[in-house]
């Protein structure tokens, strides 16, 4: 899984940068709305900033009012109204599509306003009991770094308050989250109440400084640090805490699906479209889930009886989830492994791909803070100037439940020629503005995450039959929530029936299985994006495959694929066709 910060809110409209010299071309203000917008974002959504490489607004934090939010969405459509007023027709093609993506995500940013989606300001995922992992996108070189970050620790306070605004207006409303997931965050919460500032994790960069920084200025700065987590930090979150706990969690849902929310319904048909970039509906897409359940299901037989296990498949997925030779003890044993795998893949992409990333991928623990509460694992992007590399996230929180068969699998998928792959070429399309190379759309990059697993055949990975089982496993999983988050959120699913239903289709551990369906409660439609990117992507390969014939080049098609970024699936296919159509000349 890709992560990436929040949506920036759109910033003021402005084209002032036009030079007055002569009279501007429609390509010269389409791309002057596109760099001051770009920079009014930054600037409005300073975690973006600088979470992109942007370093101006270190010290700062975003606004969370709704004053902010409601002067954001008339910003949006003001750009919109001025990107019309751009005549498409008198741009040249290239400059047409960049016009177009950039109404699609304007009109998304407006049609989703109604429903309101800030006032769930927090969630196992992140929030303000996540902040102390903000620095983690911070330089630590200089003094005025660690000064950018006292600043930026002094206006938590406030961004704290905001959060809890949010969430009053949420009860008000009645658009709250389910109370099972608040659970987590409660607990959350609670571990940063520490006694000492010492302890807490918005001190841990002080723990070690630069060598650069004079030893007085370092102890000054500790002590800054130490003062503010004590007289500032701390009761701002023993207050929070105790909202939290006393009048929030209270008031959250028994229910876990989006159709009790007020404007349910239509909620989700919303982030369907959204997730996925087509038109199908929730119905359509459970029974796409359905099928896709059923054909792996086929294919898990065949290897189950290859291997020569005896049971049943129940008891196969039992077996894989339990044996101790499935797993490591030792978490630094886990670590290496994924290493191991990320460096035995890369050598192989040449056989894939004619053009390779530049920007390099490390592998790192995810923070214990949230590891017990997340994902097996996920991918966090460099920055967009190059100085940050992208990191392939591991959870090693629990070994003992986390399978060696799913490592090669996971790691094509988190890091290359998956998620690290796709977007560092992304990154590096210098030729297109800034919001297409940083775009993020779910069916693309999720897609092609997911189809990248297959990819692992073609480069020798996956010789060991329980790794093969890893890559069905996965591909299960991912047609598994197709059928888990329509059912969650249209059918009216229980929490238990999903993980029932997950539990009897995929050999996943039972932890990870929950924290799964609890990010589907949590995020609804996100996860059906990738089984439809995935299936998208294979169709125009097959048709390229069957049109070309022996003229088919993998690598030429893959290039062609990603060469433009990431797109829309529509748009995706229209791109390919074209593609073929030059090939077949």
């Amino acid at each position: 899984m890709l992560l990436r910060p929040l949506k920036m809110a759109l910033g003021l409209l402005s084209l002032s940068l036009l030079t007055p010299l002569h009279a501007a071309t429609p390509t010269e203000k389409l791309h002057a709305l596109f760099q001051q917008s770009w920079d009014e974002d930054l600037a409005r959504s300073p975690l973006s900033a600088t979470y992109y490489g942007e370093h101006r607004y270190d010290a700062l934090l975003p606004d969370l009012s709704i004053r902010g939010t409601d002067a954001d969405l008339q910003r949006s459509r003001q750009r919109l109204a001025a990107l019309r007023a751009i005549p498409k027709a008198k741009l040249p093609p290239v400059e047409q599509l960049n016009h177009q993506l950039f109404e699609y995500e304007l009109q998304e940013e407006i049609d989703a306003a109604p429903f309101k989606l800030y006032l769930e300001a927090i969630g196992p995922r992140g929030g303000v009991q996540t902040a102390g992992e903000w620095s983690e996108s911070m330089p630590f070189e200089k003094l005025e770094h660690y000064r950018n970050w006292l600043s930026r620790l002094r206006a938590l306070p406030l961004f704290v308050r905001q959060t809890q605004a949010l969430l009053q207006q949420g009860m008000a409303e009645r658009r709250v989250p389910p109370r099972i997931l608040m659970t987590r965050v409660q607990s959350q919460l609670r571990s940063l109440l520490v006694d000492k500032p010492e302890d807490s994790s918005f001190y841990k960069r002080f723990i070690t400084i630069a060598p650069a920084i004079p030893a007085e200025q370092a102890q000054a700065l500790r002590a800054e640090a130490r003062t503010l987590i004590q007289e500032q930090l701390l009761p701002a979150y023993r207050s929070f805490e105790a909202f939290f706990s006393q009048q929030y969690l209270p008031a959250c849902r028994e229910t876990v699906g989006a159709w009790d929310w007020p404007d349910g319904a239509a909620l989700y048909a919303n982030r369907a479209r959204h997730y996925t970039t087509t038109t199908m509906t929730p119905e359509q897409i459970h029974e796409v889930g359905l099928r896709e359940v059923a054909r792996i299901e086929g294919e898990m037989d065949k290897l189950i009886q290859e291997i020569g296990y005896k049971g049943t498949r129940a008891e196969f997925f039992n077996w894989l989830r339990t044996d101790p030779q499935h797993f490591f003890t030792d978490p630094q044993k886990l670590y290496e492994a994924y290493v191991l795998a990320a460096k035995r893949i890369e050598p192989e992409l040449p056989k894939l791909f004619g053009k390779l990333y530049r920007t390099p991928f490390g592998v790192r623990a995810i923070p214990d803070i949230t590891a017990p509460h997340t994902y097996t694992a996920y991918y966090n992007p460099p920055s967009l100037d190059g100085r940050r590399a992208g990191y392939y996230s591991v959870n090693l929180y629990r070994p003992e439940v986390r399978p060696k068969w799913e490592i090669e699998v996971l790691t094509v998928h988190e890091s290359v020629p998956g998620h690290h792959l796709q977007t560092a070429l992304a990154q590096e399309l210098g030729e297109l503005p800034q919001f297409r190379r940083s775009a993020g759309y779910t069916p693309f990059v999720e897609g092609w995450a997911l189809y990248s697993e297959r990819l692992g055949y073609e480069i020798g990975l996956y010789k060991d039959p329980y790794s093969r089982f890893g890559q069905l496993s996965y591909d299960m999983w991912r047609a598994v929530r197709l059928v888990v988050d329509t059912g969650i959120h249209v059918q009216r699913w229980s929490r238990q029936q999903a993980i029932d239903y997950f539990m009897a289709k995929a050999p996943k551990a039972e932890a990870d299985i929950i924290n799964e369906v609890d990010r589907y409660i949590s995020w609804p439609g996100q996860a059906l994006g990738y089984k439809i990117g995935q299936l998208k992507i294979l169709e125009l390969r097959a048709m390229a495959e069957q049109q070309l014939g022996a003229r088919f080049d993998l690598r030429a098609f893959h290039d062609h694929l990603l060469g433009a970024g990431a797109l829309p699936l529509d748009l995706l296919e229209r791109r390919m066709k074209a593609w073929l159509a030059s090939q077949m000349k």
